[in-house]
């Protein structure tokens, strides 16, 4: 049985680009938007070459609603929607709130106004543990409270959490299911796709894996004075293969209403908090690669501590990450290594 086409928004994005793997390796057909602001349209080769199966690409920005219009017009039979169009650097909002207010949310409304006329079933949404800001207690449920966000990209995943659920609860003719992702680190085991910002990388492992292979001097730790076992901050590093396969389970959930709940949250997490200093260390020695790092004074915006109770998103989705840290390091390090072969990096 043939199964719905999905548009994959910032398809050509890390976490996006090995969702369409996962999502063709089940079936779907797929169409993806980007407007490449911090992604290569090459990655679509290293897709092609994972699953014999070239996606449709459409460039163009999602902030333009007649962009989105002539899409739909292209492709009549999308009916579901994965959103990753979006700005995610904590500390570059810290500076540009504009440009993250105005992609970030723009881009989601412009997708549900289109949903409904369309005929599209519901959108997945990727949001992010930052909406739970600095929390009371760890490991964080989806019960836990919104605390204020800690920074304008931490908030425009609270204001579209809060869109998408005074707009369903509206009256509209679609589901969501809202993912709430922790940290997301490696590549795809290929080493086909993996994470490559353009310019200087604004997330931890792209830049650590540029300082291990001689791009970058050293690496800054933001700050070594938290109220945590080293002093370095702790997160929730959960490998992006597994991160993308809960998408794939969170599309057939909507698509099947296999719920009869218009609206879901999950959170996505290993369950395991782990430091940047113990993170630089497992890279170490999962890859025998020394990385050159300093210490550096804290950085804006930035929560001290937070990892996932992913129990919820274990029973319900009946999904759990299974990938190893160390296992995770050697796939990104393979990545970088990849890259430099290429002539890329």
């Amino acid at each position: 049985m043939k199964k719905d086409r999905i548009l994959v928004t910032g398809g050509t994005g890390y976490i996006g680009s090995h969702t369409v793997v996962e999502l063709q390796k089940a079936g779907y057909p797929v169409v993806i938007i980007d407007n490449l602001s911090n992604s290569n349209a090459e990655v679509i080769d290293g897709i092609e070459r994972i699953t014999s199966v070239r996606p449709d690409f459409v460039e163009g920005d999602c902030t333009d609603i007649e962009t989105l219009r002539r899409l739909f017009a292209s492709f009549p039979d999308i009916k579901g929607i994965i959103n990753f169009a979006a700005s995610k650097a904590v500390g570059e909002s810290m500076h540009k709130p504009i440009l993250y207010y105005r992609n970030n949310l723009n881009t989601l409304l412009n997708l549900l106004d289109l949903m409904g006329p369309n005929g599209v079933k519901g959108i997945v949404f990727s949001s992010s543990c930052t909406v739970y800001g600095e929390p009371d207690e760890n490991p964080v449920t989806e019960a836990a409270p919104i605390k204020k966000a800690t920074s304008p990209y931490g908030n425009t995943k609270q204001i579209s959490e809060e869109i998408i659920t005074d707009v369903i609860n509206a009256g509209a003719p679609f589901k969501s299911v809202i993912l709430r992702y922790f940290n997301p680190v490696g590549a795809h085991p290929s080493a086909e796709i993996g994470e490559l910002p353009n310019g200087v990388p604004q997330n931890l492992i792209p830049y650590l894996t540029q300082t291990a292979i001689g791009i970058r001097q050293e690496l800054s730790v933001f700050g070594d004075d938290y109220n945590t076992p080293d002093g370095s901050c702790i997160r929730d590093y959960i490998n992006v293969v597994d991160l993308a396969q809960a998408h794939v389970i969170a599309v057939e959930r909507m698509l099947n209403d296999i719920s009869d709940k218009k609206i879901e949250i999950f959170n996505l997490g290993t369950g395991n908090g782990v430091s940047v200093l113990e993170l630089i260390h497992t890279f170490e020695e999962a890859t025998g690669v020394k990385v050159p790092h300093k210490i550096v004074g804290r950085r804006a915006g930035d929560i001290e501590k937070v990892w996932a109770n992913p129990a919820f998103a274990n029973e319900v989705l009946g999904w759990k990450a299974t990938t190893s840290l160390a296992d995770t390091m050697r796939s990104a390090w393979a990545w970088q290594c990849r890259l430099r072969e290429r002539g890329i990096m």
